[in-house]
C-alpha cells in the first residue's frame, strides 16, 4: 500500500515542485540544506498529502514553502498561503484574548468563572465555586482528558456553545479539582464564552480584531470567506484498506464550528509566522503595536500545570522538565526553554514552536492524519539549530517509534467475543431513547438488521450487531469518526427495554471514556 501511495504522489508533485525548487535554502544552516527532500519523504512516510512549513530566525523569514497536495483528486498543490485547520494549536489564541481582557482589566487571572457565567456548574460543588479563569485554560479542572468532546465531534455537532457549557454539570469528575493534568476542550469553549460575554460581541469577531487585524493575518476564527475555499487543504486520513482518502466531516468549510474556541481557527503558514514573531518579539506586533502587555505575555508562558517527562522525551530532547502554560507547552530541550503545541484533528496536524534565545520560530502544517510527518519535520528543523542536539534522521525515529506502539497496541487489545444472539426479538430493542444531556438516540429497523442515529450528531450513525444476553456491537458507518461501542439495554422484570448504556468495544475495564456519563431511557415524549 506504501508503494502505491509513493507512486501516486510522485506523479501529482510536479506541480508542487515549483514552490519547492524556489525556497531559500541558502539562509538555513547545513544541517537543513536538505530540508525540501527531508519533508517531502515525510510526506510519502506518514500517507500525508500535503504540507506548509514556515521558519523564522532573528527576524527574518527563511524558509516558507508548500509541499505536495492540498488536494489530492485534483492534484493541486499547497502553497504557503494554503490555508488549514490549527485543530488545538487554537488554544493559544484563546489564551490571547482572554489575557487581553486582563490588560483591560475587564478581570483578572483568578476571577471566578461563575461570576462571569451565572450560569456556569460543574458536578464538583467545589469546583463550580472555585474555577477560575486561569483553571480554564490549564486541563486542572478535574475532568477525564477529552470529556465533553462528544458534544463537539464527530462534525457537525447540534450542540451550540451555551449547551456545552451547561452541559459541563453532568460530566463526572475523574480527579480532585487542581491535582492532575488532563486535556480538556469544553474548557477553552468556555473561556471563550467569556470572552464573548464580557465584549458583549463573538469570540471569533474579537479574535479578528484584536489579534488577526493587528498582526496582519488573513486568517479566521468563525466563518471564512469564498476565497479561501480556492486555496484550502482537504482533509485525509489513511489505512491500509482504502489508502488515503478524504474526510469530508472536518473540511475546512465557509461555516465556522462550535469548537473554534479550542480547536477551530483557520491560517496559513504565513498567517502563522506573523503570529510566532509576535511571541518572538515578546508580544509586540511587526509595526510595534502591543498585543500583549509584559504581564500578559509572562503570565501565558509561566508554567502552571506539571506534565510528565517520559523515556522518549529523555532519550529525543535530554528533556528535564514539561509543564502547561495558558494555552502553550513549556519544555527545555537539550537546555533551550521550548514553548510548542500541536493540534490534531482527523484530516489535519498541526504543530508551531518557538525558542526565544535561539529567536527561532517553526510552523508545520499538513492535510494528513498521521503525527509523524508533523513531528519528523519539527524535530528536524528544531535540533539543526540547537547546537547540542543529537542529528538523527527524524523519519526513520519516528517509524520505529510507531512500530513500537503499534506492538503494544496490539498486545493489549483483544476483541471481544460473544455469542452473536440476542435474549428477545431484535425489534424489541428499538425505540427512541433519551439521555439528559446528549439528547436523543433512535433505534430503528431496517430490513433484517437495527440501526442507531443521534439527535444532535447527524453524522452519528451505526448499525446493531447481536453480540450476547441484551447486548449488541455498535458498527459505526463512519469508522474514522467513532470506534465501534458496546450498546447495553436495561430490561425489567416484565422482559420491557427501559433503556440503554453505551461502552468501548473492548474487553477491558475503561472507567474514563466518551460514553460514561450518558444514560439512555425510553423517551416517553
Amino acid at each position: 500500500m506504501r508503494r502505491l501511495f509513493l507512486t501516486g504522489l510522485c506523479a501529482t508533485l510536479i506541480a508542487a515542485q515549483a514552490a519547492a525548487d524556489t525556497q531559500p535554502v541558502n539562509q538555513l544552516p547545513s544541517d537543513l540544506k536538505t530540508l525540501p527532500d527531508t519533508i517531502d519523504r515525510a510526506l510519502s512516510e506518514f500517507y500525508t498529502p500535503g504540507m506548509s512549513v514556515g521558519i523564522v530566525k532573528d527576524g527574518k523569514v527563511v524558509y516558507l514553502a508548500g509541499h505536495g497536495l492540498r488536494d489530492k483528486e485534483q492534484g493541486l498543490p499547497v502553497t504557503p498561503d494554503t490555508w488549514f485547520r490549527l485543530a488545538s494549536v487554537s488554544k493559544a489564541f484563546t489564551a490571547t484574548t482572554v489575557a487581553q481582557l486582563v490588560d483591560e482589566e475587564k478581570l483578572n487571572w483568578h476571577t471566578k468563572v461563575e461570576d462571569v457565567l451565572p450560569g456556569f456548574r460543574m458536578a464538583d460543588p467545589f469546583a463550580s465555586r472555585e474555577m477560575d479563569i486561569t483553571d480554564l485554560l490549564t486541563h486542572r479542572s478535574g475532568l477525564g482528558s477529552g470529556a465533553g468532546d462528544s458534544m463537539l465531534w464527530p462534525e457537525p455537532s447540534g450542540f451550540s456553545r451555551q449547551d456545552i457549557v451547561h452541559n459541563l454539570r453532568f460530566l463526572t469528575p475523574q480527579y480532585s479539582f487542581r491535582s492532575e493534568y488532563a486535556y480538556s476542550n469544553v474548557m477553552y469553549i468556555t473561556a471563550g464564552e467569556i470572552v464573548a460575554h464580557l465584549t458583549e460581541d463573538s469570540w471569533e469577531s474579537r479574535l479578528q480584531n484584536r489579534v488577526f487585524a493587528p498582526l496582519g493575518m488573513d486568517c479566521f476564527g468563525g466563518d471564512v470567506p469564498g476565497y479561501v475555499l480556492e486555496n484550502r487543504a482537504i482533509s485525509y486520513g489513511h489505512n491500509d484498506e482504502r489508502g488515503i482518502y478524504p474526510i469530508p466531516r472536518n473540511q475546512l468549510a465557509e461555516k465556522g464550528i462550535v469548537s473554534a474556541a479550542a480547536g477551530g481557527i483557520s491560517c496559513n503558514a504565513t498567517g502563522m509566522l506573523k503570529w510566532v514573531q509576535m511571541w518572538l518579539d515578546e508580544g509586540k506586533s511587526a509595526g510595534g503595536e502591543t498585543i500583549l502587555s509584559e504581564d500578559a505575555y509572562n503570565t501565558i508562558l509561566t508554567p502552571q500545570t506539571l506534565l510528565s517527562v517520559d523515556d522518549t522525551d529523555e532519550e529525543w530532547d535530554h528533556m528535564h522538565f514539561k509543564a502547561y502554560g495558558l494555552g502553550w507547552r513549556l519544555m527545555d530541550i537539550f537546555g533551550h526553554k521550548v514553548i510548542s503545541h500541536t493540534g490534531t484533528l482527523s484530516g489535519y496536524q498541526t504543530y508551531v514552536a518557538f525558542v526565544p534565545d535561539q529567536q527561532l520560530g517553526v510552523v508545520v502544517l499538513n492535510n494528513g492524519s498521521n503525527y509523524g510527518a508533523r513531528g519528523a519535520v519539527m524535530q528536524t528543523i528544531l535540533k539543526a539549530y540547537l547546537p547540542e542536539s543529537d542529528k538523527r534522521n527524524w523519519i526513520d525515529e519516528y517509524r520505529a517509534y510507531q512500530d513500537k506502539q503499534e506492538e503494544k497496541y496490539l498486545a493489549r487489545h483483544t476483541t471481544p467475543s460473544g455469542s452473536g444472539e440476542v435474549l428477545l426479538p431484535q425489534n424489541t430493542y428499538a425505540g427512541q431513547f433519551s439521555d439528559e444531556w446528549f439528547g436523543l438516540m433512535t433505534v430503528y429497523p431496517e430490513g433484517d438488521t437495527l440501526r442507531i442515529k443521534s439527535d444532535k450528531m447527524p453524522t452519528l450513525t451505526g448499525r446493531l450487531e447481536p453480540f450476547e444476553d441484551h447486548t449488541f456491537v455498535i458498527r459505526w458507518d463512519n469508522q474514522n469518526a467513532a470506534s465501534d461501542a458496546f450498546i447495553r439495554y436495561q430490561v425489567n422484570v416484565k422482559r420491557e427495554v427501559t433503556g440503554f448504556t453505551l461502552y468501548p468495544f473492548t474487553e477491558r475495564e475503561i472507567t474514563n471514556h466518551e460514553w460514561r456519563d450518558m444514560v439512555f431511557t425510553v423517551d416517553k415524549e
